[in-house]
């Protein structure tokens, strides 16, 4: 499976651009911004988009998914719990400062259990609410790789005094879906390093006691 990650927009959003060789097919996750470099990307490898997953409708993970959407024609997806969220992208973009992006309309909720293909790869979306109402992750089980969002963090978890954000709720989605993936599997996390699920179960200070 082709694998790239790459920090989109002002906030460093992690972006990954999944794709199968033999297929063509690809997955985007999170184009927050900068999507001629994310066409690039997919230009290099050959790759056609099938389908755009959002983790959760914060302005830095969901900001360009129009334009990728008007130049592929993928469809989106994101959990339908983060759609209040995405209606008002004016008020997130006035707090940081930004332009408002073009906004798109949401071709499919991305629901807790729904299966993705891409070739013979597939993904799990996990509802993980806490971050937002919405958040999600994607589990690739065949690449023991996670795509976490602003869930989990290397040392951290995702803020939860934005609207939405609930600190209890996060804590009962990393302990009750995310723990309970093997050790070993690799976590992309939304902004920053990656990090392994063993890792953050010692050393994460917000993850004591789970």
């Amino acid at each position: 499976m082709i694998h790239e990650v790459l920090p989109v927009g002002q906030l460093g959003c992690n972006c990954s651009i999944l794709g199968d060789p033999d297929t063509a097919e690809a997955i985007v996750i999170d184009p927050g911004d900068d999507i001629s470099e994310i066409e690039a990307i997919l230009s290099k490898h050959g790759l056609m988009v099938k389908m755009i997953l959002i983790t959760h409708a914060h302005i830095d993970h969901i900001g360009g998914a129009a334009k990728l959407k008007e130049s592929t024609g993928a469809p989106v997806y994101m959990n339908e719990n983060d759609a209040d969220l995405y209606k008002h992208i004016d008020v997130q973009a006035s707090w940081l400062g930004m332009a408002v992006p073009e906004k798109t309309s949401i071709d499919g909720s991305l629901k807790d259990g729904d299966k993705f293909l891409m070739g013979t790869t597939e993904l799990l979306a996990m509802h993980t609410p806490g971050h937002t109402q919405g958040s999600s992750c994607i589990w690739i089980p065949g690449e023991k790789t996670l795509l976490a969002g602003d869930t989990l963090f290397r040392d951290s978890i995702g803020r939860t005094d934005l609207p939405g954000g609930d600190g209890r709720q996060i804590l009962r989605s990393i302990s009750n879906k995310l723990l309970a993936l093997p050790e070993d599997t690799t976590v992309i996390c939304g902004h920053g390093d990656s990090t392994t699920i063993g890792r953050e179960k010692k050393r994460n200070p917000f993850l004591r006691g789970l």
